[in-house]
């Protein structure tokens, strides 16, 4: 018989699915366009009550256009050590709110902002709390 190695995962408590969120600031947004989906690193603040995604946008971006169509969008938290890992998924909705992080002591609360290949002269700065509808959170003993 052929054995792979495994390890037994739990529910993870509020309180530790709280502290998860608040001490990560990078997740997995995963969105949908019909048949084809798109996932994208970002970065998040956690308030306390919400997820909250900064996103950028340079006039022509997949990733925004993606947005513009999904319906349910998942967003995945996660770390893996040697002894441990958990994992915080949702999925839910996301709603648009630029004026909620409009001043500059909100904004610091991100992590740096990633350029790729844009100017950074046209990037614009987006945000979406992200609302969910199902949460699960994992966690190895």
């Amino acid at each position: 018989m052929h054995s792979d190695a495994y390890v037994y995962t739990f529910g993870m408590t509020d309180e530790a699915l709280r502290e998860a969120l608040r001490e990560n600031d990078t997740g997995v947004l995963g969105l949908a366009d019909e048949g084809r989906s798109y996932v994208v690193p970002v970065s998040y603040h956690y308030d306390g009550e919400s997820v909250w995604l900064r996103l950028s946008d340079d006039g022509d971006s997949e990733k925004r256009a993606f947005i513009d169509t999904t319906t349910e969008a998942s967003f995945l938290v996660y770390d893996v050590e040697e002894t441990h890992s958990w994992s915080v998924l949702m999925r839910g909705a996301l709603r648009r709110d630029d004026d909620a992080f409009g001043t500059n002591e909100l904004r610091d609360q991100f992590s740096a902002l990633r350029i790729f290949d844009e100017d950074i002269a046209e990037v614009q700065l987006a945000f979406f709390e992200f609302v969910p509808t199902e949460v699960t959170a994992r966690r190895t003993d």
